[in-house]
């Protein structure tokens, strides 16, 4: 029979950093799922882990949506179609990757439901051998990728692609600087399309080897946070005491004031991530004083994710995969995310991966 990792508390109250937690994971045999009309049966060829499956694996309480028992986790895959409903627009043998949120269109984040994201805490999500998706979550993959490349698209990708070219200011392009923090998915990505887009882009990272590779795959100019704690004031430097347009900031409460000095007078600061502890700080003598603006963001649109899959294959971008492993190891890829310590993106291949 197919197989699907679900999530039960058999620990509770883990932390999402704690090893211990990976006991809430559990392998089970499942029927085959049938798709109807306008829908495809996908066999999940690679599924890519983000940070937010932590917090559904432990049903954190900085997660809004409780984790439902027996919830199949995980929001993004690649795949084949297997069989396809009597109205769908695809066919056996497409190659496809998921769109893991029911936002479909535009800009607008009052269309974005997180109840209804793929293995968010309701709905199941794309660490299975087999899923049913509905036609319109659905988006073809780039010839030149692997679908172990594809499958770390959705959410990091469209997170990137949602902070750079979809936020009220306008669209990064040439002669724009941006700033982005660290080397994992979203970031990787956000340095890979902000530089292939014409911008000047600054990196940083408490890794000099990883800070190489921000280079290597389109940074500008690099900053080792741990030698320059104070590294707004190394960006100040790097930009003739302007500051940056943008900053993709994913640490939260941690960076958020490094990052509002890091800005020129206007800037635009997006949110995607709450990777430090909470603290209390007041910014909002930065932001006032400085006309800047500080945005909350949340999930991409299919709008989102058909212009990030344009992107990535006009410029034939490559995401960077910091580990692949295989599905009997998924435990093991939890691990790996829990420690933060990957560049790129961890991927667990599925059941049936080499035979594709």
């Amino acid at each position: 029979m197919p197989q699907t990792w679900q999530v039960y508390q058999n620990i509770q109250n883990a932390s999402r950093q704690s090893p211990e937690a990976l006991a809430n994971l559990e392998l089970h045999d499942v029927p085959k799922p049938v798709p109807g009309p306008k829908a495809a049966l996908i066999r999940l060829h690679a599924v890519a882990l983000n940070a937010r499956d932590l917090l559904v694996l432990t049903s954190s309480p900085l997660y809004p949506v409780p984790t439902s028992a027996g919830l199949v986790p995980c929001s993004d895959g690649a795949g084949i179609v297997e069989e396809a409903g009597t109205e769908s627009v695809w066919k056996a043998g497409d190659r496809v990757l998921l769109h893991p949120n029911t936002w479909l269109k535009g800009r607008d984040g009052r269309d974005f439901d997180i109840t209804g994201a793929f293995g968010a805490g309701v709905v199941a999500g794309t660490l299975a051998e087999y899923m049913v998706v509905g036609d319109e979550r659905l988006i073809r993959v780039p010839e030149h990728l692997s679908l172990e490349e594809a499958s770390v698209l959705p959410t990091a990708g469209g997170t990137a692609c949602h902070a750079l070219f979809f936020s009220p200011e306008k669209p990064i392009g040439k002669g724009a600087w941006v700033l982005v923090q660290g080397t994992g998915g979203v970031s990787t990505f956000a340095i890979q399309l902000a530089a292939a887009a014409g911008a000047t882009v600054i990196a940083t990272s408490s890794s000099d080897q990883k800070l190489a590779l921000s280079k290597q795959i389109g940074a500008h100019y690099t900053i080792n946070y741990l030698q320059s704690p104070d590294w707004e004031k190394e960006v100040m430097k790097i930009t003739d005491g302007k500051g940056v347009d943008f900053v993709l900031d994913v640490g939260g409460a941690g960076t958020i004031e490094h990052s509002l000095g890091s800005l020129r007078q206007g800037g635009l600061v997006s949110i995607v991530g709450i990777l430090t502890p909470a603290k209390e700080i007041d910014i909002v003598p930065a932001i006032l004083y400085g006309a800047k603006t500080v945005r909350g963001q949340l999930g991409s649109s299919k709008t989102m994710g058909d212009e990030l899959v344009r992107r990535v294959d006009a410029d034939k971008i490559h995401p960077v995969i910091a580990k692949t492993f295989e599905w009997s190891e998924a435990k093991e890829a939890f691990e790996l995310l829990m420690s933060q310590s990957g560049t790129g993106k961890i991927v667990v291949r599925g059941v049936l991966a080499g035979s594709v």
